[in-house]
């Protein structure tokens, strides 16, 4: 689901109607800010969590219950299939299939505290074109084993060469693809930067977590991981105001979903941290075709660490901006740009995307977009939100 559930976005009463709490909760908030005050802001943060620590909980907030306007948001969708882990952990995954022999297999991975569902807008899209779309849950996510706790990131790339294995042994002489959103993307960056990365038609990196926090945000937070990294925070701790889509129909969806995660472990919270830089320092050295689309209104990605993702891809990178996008580009309203740019690459890979975002992406770039300036960088210190505001208790 992007990163980390963590802010509050107010939803209009036309949109909702007028007896529902103006709140949705999304995922993650950056602050430009002035370096001299990066210290100051990561003392603060490791304060403010420290003083809480006492009154955290270890326990993860359960899935809260759909009132009747909202039953169908909170289904619980049973998996297609499994996949059986070497070290013995079953991974549930939802499979959109192709009629006929597939032109193409995709496999696709959710974002940070989201699961399998993130892919139900785009799946059938793309499999009523040709491509069956296969998304498990990422261990630690979802329904998979681990449910809440950080596997790490070479757990988490063995699973996917296991999946690419076992997909490509049940699909032969198809084209495999691999698609990852958010968390997704990065673990897909870590995995295709290694020497032996397994060999895919190429991959699709959806608003990737990628960037370098620096000492300001990882030193407190690793402290107090080290403290307590069973510690559970829920966004209440530092409450801000972002878009991360303007699909409101799947933010509710998002929230009554019971396989999302509503608050994070320290633990865990640290682990994406640490996967986040390692994407980061990843990008120059991706194997193989990679297409990198990115939100113009993207507010949990900053342009800067997506700009210099962009320009160490190398002549097999593609880029794609979706100038009205937002982080959740398979959840918004505009998302059928997007669906019609995967297609389009996967099936024509030398022809422009239909959307224009190739040609958009060099003139953002031509632009100077993406760059950092000297005395100031976007500074992402986030947290893990309270998704406990959607509607009022009078529509439980």
């Amino acid at each position: 689901m992007g990163f980390v559930l963590c802010a509050v976005w107010p939803l209009w009463h036309e949109c909702l109607g007028d007896d529902t709490h103006p709140d949705v909760v999304l995922h993650l908030s950056f602050f430009p800010m002035r370096v001299k005050r990066v210290a100051r802001l990561g003392r603060a943060m490791a304060a403010m969590l420290a003083c809480g620590l006492a009154a955290c909980t270890t326990q993860l907030p359960p899935a809260p219950p759909a009132p009747a306007r909202f039953q169908a948001a909170g289904r619980l969708v049973p998996p297609d299939r499994h996949f059986v882990m070497a070290d013995g952990a079953v991974l549930p995954a939802r499979v959109w299939a192709a009629p006929g022999r597939p032109r193409a297999v995709l496999l696709a991975l959710h974002g940070f505290n989201d699961s399998r569902d993130a892919w139900e807008y785009p799946g059938p899209v793309l499999a009523a074109q040709g491509i069956t779309v296969v998304a498990p849950d990422q261990r630690g996510f979802g329904a998979a084993p681990g449910r809440g706790h950080w596997a790490g990131s070479q757990r988490m790339t063995a699973d996917v060469r296991e999946e690419v294995a076992v997909l490509a042994r049940e699909n032969p002489g198809v084209p495999l693809y691999l698609a990852g959103e958010s968390m997704g993307g990065a673990v897909l960056m870590v995995l295709m930067a290694q020497p032996d990365a397994p060999h895919v038609a190429g991959t699709i990196l959806l608003a990737p977590a990628v960037w370098r926090l620096g000492l300001g945000a990882t030193v407190p937070l690793d402290i107090l991981a080290g403290l307590s990294p069973d510690s559970v925070v829920t966004g209440r701790e530092l409450p801000v105001h972002v878009v991360a889509s303007n699909n409101i129909a799947a933010l509710i969806r998002l929230y009554y979903d019971p396989l999302s995660l509503r608050g994070t472990r320290l633990g865990t919270l640290r682990g994406l941290v640490q996967l986040m830089d390692e994407a980061a320092r990843a990008a120059p050295r991706l194997h193989g075709p990679v297409l990198c689309v990115y939100g113009g209104h993207d507010q949990l990605v900053p342009p800067e660490a997506m700009g210099q993702v962009w320009r160490s891809l190398g002549p097999a990178g593609r880029r794609d901006l979706v100038p009205g996008g937002y982080h959740l580009l398979l959840r918004d309203k505009g998302r059928a740009l997007v669906e019609r740019d995967l297609v389009a690459w996967i099936t024509q890979p030398d022809w422009f995307l239909p959307s224009g975002g190739d040609s958009a992406a060099s003139a953002w770039l031509a632009q100077g977009r993406g760059e950092a300036w000297p005395g100031h960088w976007q500074f992402p210190w986030f947290l893990p939100a309270r998704l406990d505001t959607l509607v009022g208790a009078d529509n439980r």
